[in-house]
């Protein structure tokens, strides 16, 4: 699997990461074991976990593995914070509380990239600054990353870390053929700011990997109780439109249409690390399969064509 540099930090992670998101809840710990012994032997490296994920198991499951089952310094581990009961909350006393609540229940010292999980506008912006910068010099964190923010704010953000001697990893979005929208502000501002892209849903919340084409998989995510209305957005005629282009590409080219999709995300700017998240090891191994699988720029290009005339979205790149 290959490697790329986070940003601008010296940091590289494997082009592609593993999600936890349905551990521990839809994902059993057996199979969720499966998933990291394949990942691992396909040389991925980045763990994308939550206290959040799974209805707040999956960071349970990984630090089992974490304790019996994989040497810590091999991992990139990205988690999150900012989240309280009643919402965002990106206080100095919520993020220490998460952190070292996340740290507990993973079993190690350290989080390589902590993701705010969202704008907080009831906290001043210089207390969520001050309580990075110390998790971050006291060593429990070793970078930050702004996840699911304007361009506005991770340019406040950006410079209020900067004052404090901490630099700015990652922009962790989502970002897929089904949901550009990070092309208008966040991507210019990751190349100014010189931060890593980490994408999450790089298959468009499971539909670009061409499950929901002709039915709803009663196993399946769109017809989960945790995740339908996640799914559910991305199910209409545009959207089949666009899997429908990505499908007739994939079979010209002999490979799955997950590989394909996932090969869009990876070829764009700025992107670092693409994150999926499979419920089954049988899913991600076929994933795995044809990562490394050459996509002729000339497919890339007609698919960013398609989804642009679709979405209508401007052509920066």
């Amino acid at each position: 699997m290959r490697k790329r540099k986070l940003g601008s930090i010296g940091t590289y992670v494997t082009a592609l990461g593993l999600g936890t998101l349905t551990w521990g809840r839809d994902t059993t710990p057996d199979d969720a074991e499966q998933q990291l012994d394949m990942f691992l032997d396909a040389n991925g490296s980045v763990i994308d976990s939550s206290p959040y994920f799974g209805g707040g198991e999956a960071e349970h499951v990984l630090g089992e593995l974490l304790q019996s089952h994989v040497d810590r310094d091999t991992l990139h581990i990205v988690s999150r914070a900012g989240l309280g009961p009643d919402g965002v909350d990106a206080s100095r006393s919520s993020l220490e509380r998460s952190v070292t609540a996340s740290l507990a229940t993973l079993g190690t010292d350290w989080i390589d990239t902590l993701i705010l999980a969202a704008p907080d506008q009831s906290t001043h912006y210089e207390e969520t600054a001050d309580a990075l910068a110390a998790l971050t010099h006291r060593g429990l964190i070793h970078g930050v990353g702004l996840g699911n923010c304007p361009g506005w704010y991770a340019g406040i953000m950006s410079t209020l870390l900067a004052e404090r001697g901490v630099r700015l990893s990652a922009l962790h979005v989502e970002y897929n053929l089904l949901q550009r929208g990070i092309e208008r502000e966040l991507i210019p501002f990751a190349e100014h700011a010189q931060a890593g892209i980490m994408v999450w849903s790089a298959l468009g919340r499971g539909v670009l990997a061409g499950r929901y084409r002709h039915s709803i998989p009663p196993d399946s995510r769109a017809a989960s109780p945790h995740f339908a209305s996640f799914v559910e957005p991305y199910l209409g005629d545009k959207s089949r439109q666009i899997v429908e282009a990505i499908a007739t590409a994939a079979d010209g080219l002999g490979v799955d249409i997950a590989t394909v999709s996932l090969a869009w995300v990876l070829s764009r700017p700025h992107v670092s690390v693409a994150f999926i998240g499979p419920r089954t090891a049988a899913q991600l191994n076929a994933i795995l399969a044809d990562l490394d699988e050459e996509m002729p720029d000339a497919v890339l290009e007609a698919l960013t064509d398609v989804t642009s005339q679709t979405w209508g979205y401007p052509e920066r790149f």
